[in-house]
């Protein structure tokens, strides 16, 4: 067991001892603000304060895990041991910056409660995040330095008990659009139709008949595919299905259409099937629980995790939502065109609501890479370079790789082949 002295626990405090040791390191800890039962400790055991009490493993702290609320914070990277770090302290500190609270700021969102420009899809943007203009999105920094501290740590106890985690990958399937043409109803087939033919997309329509007369040529329907190699590499896959009524940003199959949910059915049967909320859920919790409720009754099982629509994700009320429509978990931390680490973190976590000074019930996973970040590469040797980098830091720390493909720019022409991209990551990476 660690044992942590501090001045003062808090639930900032205790939020970040127990994801840094506990669920990145595999530690048993504990704390006091106690100098006595923290002297009389004969195991592992660290300061966290302004000033250390003998000669003990030291950490000098910042004042953010004792502050409440937001403040308008001014970040300034340093480099340790050729990693970037903020927060940093004094040199009787045995390490040169807050690693808590730095860990904190990052796995909190904090920055996205500060002011910012939002998208059009009301998205924080990568290029304001610390990580970006510094240069370490593509670091699960969390992990880099909790796995540097575990290093300092066994050197000055080294009997202290650790349960290291193990590397694990993810497939995630998104599925958003199950079918570009089949299942789609006569009034939709036919304005598609008209469409194409007014913009002259010959091609188009050519695709458009033939799937008419045959629904399994439809270039959206992977799953067959993706089931075969999930099987063949024994991969975690899991598919997050929209379930969702027609709407300008959501035009899926009906989800009364029978084709549609006989094949939700069948892929339950290999794999895990989530929802991907619809757009016009983000801010209806009501439309989330219905859409739950339904997609459960199709694969009579209970439907805990979630991913929203275009990655959208407002700190913290989406989780909020989230939690009063009784998901346990959600995939959708993340930036859609840039690779990397959103909460600097490839291990799952809780979401920290800052306005509450609260511990949300959601455990939130961050994916590494959504294939549209992939999309302006020129081959497939260039993306497996990116994914490769990606893969490596987070296979040092032990970390979880998730990523995101859809079965929509599986089935589009494109002069890279998704197909064999998809395999060769998973064959590559899941390992």
């Amino acid at each position: 067991m660690l044992l942590i002295y501090t001045h003062r626990i808090t639930p900032r405090f205790s939020y970040i001892m127990r994801q840094v040791f506990t669920r990145i390191l595999g530690i048993k800890v504990s704390y006091t603000t106690k100098v006595e039962d923290f002297i009389k400790h004969t195991g592992a055991k660290i300061t966290y304060t302004k000033q250390p009490l003998q000669n003990e493993f030291f950490v000098r702290s910042n004042d953010l895990l004792f502050e409440q609320g937001i403040n308008d914070i001014q970040i300034n990277v340093a480099d340790w041991e050729g990693v970037p770090c903020f927060f940093t302290t004094s040199e009787n500190s045995a390490l040169p910056f807050d690693i808590f609270s730095a860990s904190f700021y990052l796995l909190s969102r904090y920055e996205e409660y500060l002011p910012h420009v939002k998208d059009m899809h009301g998205r924080f943007s990568p290029k304001d995040s610390v990580a970006y203009q510094n240069g370490f999105l593509t670091l699960p920094v969390v992990d880099i330095w909790a796995n540097k501290l575990l290093d300092r740590l066994l050197e000055r106890f080294p009997d202290m008990e650790v349960k290291k985690p193990i590397y694990k990958y993810t497939s995630i399937i998104d599925v958003n659009t199950s079918h570009c043409f089949a299942h789609r109803g006569f009034t939709r087939s036919l304005a598609g139709f008209l469409l194409d033919l007014a913009n002259l997309k010959f091609k188009r329509l050519f695709e458009r008949v033939v799937v008419w007369f045959n629904p399994q040529k439809d270039p959206y329907d992977n799953f067959g595919f993706l089931i075969e190699k999930k099987k063949e590499y024994d991969i975690n896959c899991m598919f997050f299905f929209q379930f969702a009524m027609y709407s300008t940003y959501d035009k899926n199959v009906s989800p009364n259409n029978n084709n549609f949910r006989f094949l939700i059915k069948s892929i339950a049967d290999y794999c895990k099937v989530s929802l991907a909320a619809s757009y016009s859920s983000f801010n209806d919790v009501e439309v989330l629980r219905r859409e739950k409720k339904n997609l459960a009754e199709v694969i009579n099982r209970q439907v805990e995790y979630s991913r929203m629509r275009y990655n959208r994700v407002d700190v913290p009320q989406t989780y909020r939502n989230l939690v009063d429509a009784e998901f346990t978990d959600d995939f959708t931390m993340g930036y859609t065109h840039e690779i990397g680490f959103r909460a600097g973190t490839s291990f799952p976590f809780y979401l920290y609501d800052i306005n509450m000074e609260l511990q949300q019930p959601i455990r939130v996973h961050s994916f590494a890479f959504h294939d549209y970040a992939l999309h302006g590469e020129h081959s497939i040797e260039d993306i497996l370079d990116k994914v490769k980098s990606l893969y490596q830091e987070v296979k040092k720390v032990n970390g979880n790789l998730i990523s995101i493909f859809s079965n929509e720019l599986l089935g589009t022409e494109h002069h890279v082949d998704w197909k064999a991209t998809y395999e060769a990551i998973i064959k590559n990476y899941h390992v």
